[in-house]
């Protein structure tokens, strides 16, 4: 159980949450809690259920038991396209870009999905200068890093109220990661409500007010970046550090 969020209700809840693929159980009676303005670490080696977790929220699996709520409202049984206009945003790892559409084309229709809002068309191009170059472009024409920017310039175009972001510098360069965190550091600086998957231990909990780690779908560890350097045991069996 996540320790207690700070005293302002949460953003989102999540509930003794249990997702299956058929019969394999993938997470078991998951809860945790994520308060407005907070950036959350989740953390674990690969297949040990932090993308599943996040499909879970945005409504791409479907629990078989269990609640998730955001700012109260029960969105669990809801539609993906409902979640995301409930103001969720979704990284997917593999960015999941249109690559057949230009960059403009790729950020109007996010830019679309939310009139108002602080993060506009000038202010995601000013975020990521290589994009104002690339306007242009078609997805399939960018690196990877580049496809990366897009994919988290798009976001933060529907001005969500909630951004997950799932190994957003996974495959990239030395240099395309510190800017990606970069720009991790500016989103979370602006007060946006984070959720960040990345096997970076150092970074993230450079970045995180509190991490959670999952093992085989349940969750081992949650506390702040300080608690968990105080367990180097833990870091070692279940980060690799």
């Amino acid at each position: 159980m996540l320790p207690a969020a700070p005293a302002s209700a949460p953003l989102l809840e999540v509930l003794r949450l249990d997702t299956y693929y058929g019969q394999r159980q993938a997470l078991h009676s998951i809860s945790l809690r994520i308060a407005k303005g907070e950036t959350i670490g989740l953390m674990g080696r690969n297949g040990m259920g932090k993308t599943t977790l996040v499909r879970t929220l945005m409504g791409l699996l479907r629990p078989r038991s269990g609640q998730v709520l955001l700012d109260g409202e029960d969105i669990t049984a809801l539609p993906t396209h409902a979640i995301a206009q409930r103001g969720v945003a979704y990284v997917p790892e593999g960015r999941g870009i249109f690559a057949s559409l230009s960059v403009a084309e790729n950020l109007s229709i996010a830019g679309g999905a939310s009139a108002t809002g602080t993060w506009t068309l000038p202010r995601v191009l000013e975020l990521f200068p290589r994009l104002a170059q690339r306007l242009n472009y078609r997805g399939d024409q960018l690196s990877g890093g580049e496809q990366q920017m897009l994919a988290i310039g798009r976001a933060l175009m529907m001005n969500p109220r909630l951004l997950l972001l799932d190994e957003a510098t996974e495959g990239l360069a030395p240099l395309l990661r510190e800017e990606i965190w970069r720009t991790i550091r500016l989103i979370r600086a602006s007060g946006m409500t984070t959720l960040l998957i990345d096997k970076t231990v150092a970074s993230v909990t450079a970045i995180a007010d509190r991490i959670v780690i999952l093992v085989k779908g349940e969750i081992v560890f949650a506390g702040t970046p300080h608690e968990l350097k105080e367990r180097p045991e833990l870091m070692h069996r279940h980060l690799g550090v």
